[in-house]
């Protein structure tokens, strides 16, 4: 067992789950989507990143920008939640909410093909 493949794979898995954590419930009502969770979503998705660069293969690019994806997306969706709580002062609306929720849903789209380009990668991988 690869330690190295481990924790691609862990941090690849994480970052798809804690996506999927914060993008679960009603997309217009701010009580179902906590800033902790799309934060944690954030900070995994840019460690999840770093760890994709490197790889020089197609498969490689394709989880890199796949990655960098979700990484603009999720930062869009922090920005948004940033500007209306601590900017503007409308707190998060429904419109608000909406808008972080739909760019985190993006975000989630992008962590599932990363997913299931590690399962279809690790299917093909021959001893």
């Amino acid at each position: 067992m690869n330690l190295e493949k481990v924790i691609f794979g862990f941090f690849i898995v994480l970052a798809a789950t804690l996506n999927f954590g914060f993008f679960v419930g009603d997309i217009d009502n701010p009580t179902h989507h906590h800033v902790y969770e799309l934060f944690a979503a954030i900070v995994v998705n840019l460690i999840a990143t770093v760890l994709k660069f490197g790889d020089r293969t197609q498969i490689g690019a394709v989880h890199l920008a796949t990655s960098l994806v979700a990484d603009l997306q999720l930062i869009a969706a922090g920005i948004i939640w940033a500007v209306a709580v601590h900017v503007t002062g409308e707190g998060m609306t429904a419109s608000t909410t909406s808008s972080v929720v739909s760019l985190a849903g993006g975000a989630m789209l992008a962590n599932l093909v990363s997913v299931i380009l590690l399962v279809v990668e690790t299917a093909l991988m021959r001893r």
